[in-house]
């Protein structure tokens, strides 16, 4: 069921039993959870089915660390969230991503990957993925074609991975029907949540306070509450929730907001290649992005390159991902970008002021720029072809002084916008050079291409074109101490009993893959958690928990008291909710 929150009754109270504030991936995926399970939930969503203005620019605020575009383009406020803009790309963390590595500080989740190799699994009918299978060679057999063969490079030094596109699914095209119809879950449009209230002690959540821009407000109170809105939101609104501690809720230690990670992205080098590696597209995102040619099992795929466990611990660097990237003829002129903006409209991505007879006025104005790039990418001719790089994305080392504050600004409801400080170690920088450094190494070696390299990152300011990948995560990040962490193992704040994070926010390091997969994998594991308390089967609250920097007290009978079964109600009225 879908409700316009412009039509609830000012100061109505909404009544639930599981309250998700976000409908992105993590809001959507644990919706549709609780909807299999016949839990009364309630799914708060700031915009509405497509993107507006006025809505748009709540999510704008400050940057004050390496410049970094985090709102416009590469966040969507509207329902589905950020898979509105997503490029469907799905693989899951490495086993050493989850493990304490003593050269990358803070590094470590409480579980490995071995937890949530089921989840991952569940995560492939939800994403529309091919089957759960990311070994190189048995993709790489079933295309059997000369032009995307395995180069001679994985070895003791290189090794393929394999990632999967999702279509991409858009969470709220794909599952509005099922949203629509359900009886258990309804889903609150337009509404932002402007504060959480807890107790005295900020020890339980009782109500969510929500407005809308049209100036209506209501409140939402529930058993249990799951923030869902983003690596950047999340700590935002927690900040935010200051009425009782005035840090902010979970934010005892001085932990909320900090940790913030995304994955840095360069384009390094020039490379020549040897036939007959020339034509090998499984390894090149102009070719293998979404590409017929480069599929198998009815699964469009792509190869990455990247450096092995035993080169890592050995060099001691962060893990990252290596792409050919082939520069057209026509590139980055105004008439290409105006054609790419015109595809990105065709898969439905959503785009800031995007217009459409502009674009097409200056693909007009610059005809040979627009033409050569364009058949470039429809025909793939290999004379169009200027110049092949390396394209690199880099785990983000943990970084405590890379943090999400909140700004002195205030946008349209009142509330204070974000101010963002990305911040990157000397550990990523050498990870970039080391990495297409020991690759080129490789290529040259084995008769695969000659490499010219650019001038090492370390030691240098960032280069111009260093850019992120919109990939916002580690703001509430997950550890089983509240000293070094907001969220514990079961991603519930720490020293609150009712309150859950769910999303990226909670990655304590983050790997070199897109989130999105390990995103959904966490909040299936989250379902069943949240599902086992409203069950009564385990406590909401651990039997020691933190409330505040060295302090620590033991749960009474009445926090760790489980839900009763008869909280496992639908709504019987609705009235109280909406106007007629």
């Amino acid at each position: 069921m879908f409700i316009d929150s412009r039509n609830v009754e000012q100061r109505a109270v909404v009544e639930t039993t599981v309250c998700i504030i976000g409908a992105g991936v993590a809001g959507i995926t644990l919706a549709l959870e609780m909807d299999k399970h016949g839990i009364d939930t309630v799914l708060l969503e700031s915009g509405g089915y497509k993107p507006d203005d006025a809505t748009r620019d709540l999510y704008r605020g400050e940057n004050v660390g390496i410049p970094y575009t985090y709102a416009d383009g590469s966040r969507s406020r509207f329902l589905g969230g950020s898979s509105n803009c997503w490029g469907g790309w799905c693989r899951p963390l490495d086993s050493w991503d989850f493990e304490k590595r003593d050269w990358v500080k803070d590094s470590g989740w409480p579980f490995g990957l071995d937890e949530l190799r089921p989840y991952y699994a569940r995560t492939h009918a939800l994403l529309k993925l091919g089957e759960n299978n990311f070994d190189p060679a048995y993709w790489e057999a079933a295309i059997g074609r000369d032009d995307v063969r395995r180069h001679p490079l994985p070895s003791g030094t290189i090794r393929d991975t394999i990632s999967q596109f999702s279509p991409p699914v858009r969470f709220g095209k794909v599952y509005k029907a099922v949203l629509e119809q359900s009886s258990h879950v309804r889903v609150f449009l337009n509404a932002n949540a402007m504060n959480i209230d807890t107790d005295t002690d900020a020890r339980h959540v009782s109500r969510i306070e929500v407005g809308t821009l049209s100036g209506r407000h209501f409140t939402v109170s529930a058993k249990i509450f799951v923030l869902a809105t983003g690596g950047i939101e999340n700590a935002r609104l927690l900040l935010a929730s200051n009425k009782v501690q005035a840090a902010g809720l979970g934010n005892g230690n001085d932990l909320v907001g900090r940790y913030f990670m995304d994955h840095p992205r360069t384009m390094q080098g020039s490379i020549k290649f040897k036939k007959p590696w020339s034509r090998n597209k499984l390894y090149d995102i102009k070719y293998h992005y979404q590409n017929a040619s480069v599929s198998a099992h009815g699964q469009f795929i792509s190869s990455q390159f990247a450096l092995t466990q035993k080169v890592l611990e050995r060099e001691r660097l962060l893990n990252a991902r290596v792409w050919f990237y082939s520069v057209f003829r026509g590139e980055n002129t105004e008439g290409a970008e105006a054609l790419v903006r015109c595809k990105q409209a065709v898969l439905q991505k959503d785009q800031p002021d995007w217009n459409f007879s502009q674009d097409l006025l200056t693909m007009a104005m610059h005809p040979v720029d627009t033409a050569c790039f364009g058949l470039a990418r429809l025909l793939q001719p290999r004379p169009l072809i200027t110049d092949v790089k390396f394209q690199t994305i880099v785990e983000a080392e943990p970084n405590r002084d890379s943090r999400v504050t909140l700004s002195l600004q205030k946008d349209a409801l009142g509330m204070n916008r974000v101010k963002v400080d990305w911040q990157l170690t000397e550990l990523a920088k050498r990870t970039f050079d080391r990495t297409v450094t020991l690759l080129a190494e490789e290529m040259e070696r084995t008769g695969v291409a000659d490499v010219q390299l650019d001038e090492p990152l370390e030691g240098k300011p960032w280069p111009a074109q260093l850019e992120g990948t919109w990939h916002h995560m580690g703001t509430t990040r997950m550890h089983d101490s509240p000293k070094q962490g907001v969220v514990d193992r079961n991603c519930q704040v720490h020293g609150m009993g009712n309150l859950y994070v769910a999303g990226s926010s909670v990655f304590p390091t983050v790997g070199a893959n897109f989130p999105t997969i390990t995103i959904a994998a966490m909040t299936l594991r989250l379902s069943e958690h949240v599902l086992k308390v409203l069950r009564g089967e385990i406590a909401p609250l651990a039997s020691v928990t933190s409330i505040g920097a060295g302090t620590e007290r033991r749960a009474s009978s009445e926090d760790t008291m489980p839900f009763a079964a008869s909280t496992l109600r639908q709504p019987s009225d609705l009235a109280f909710m909406a106007k007629k």
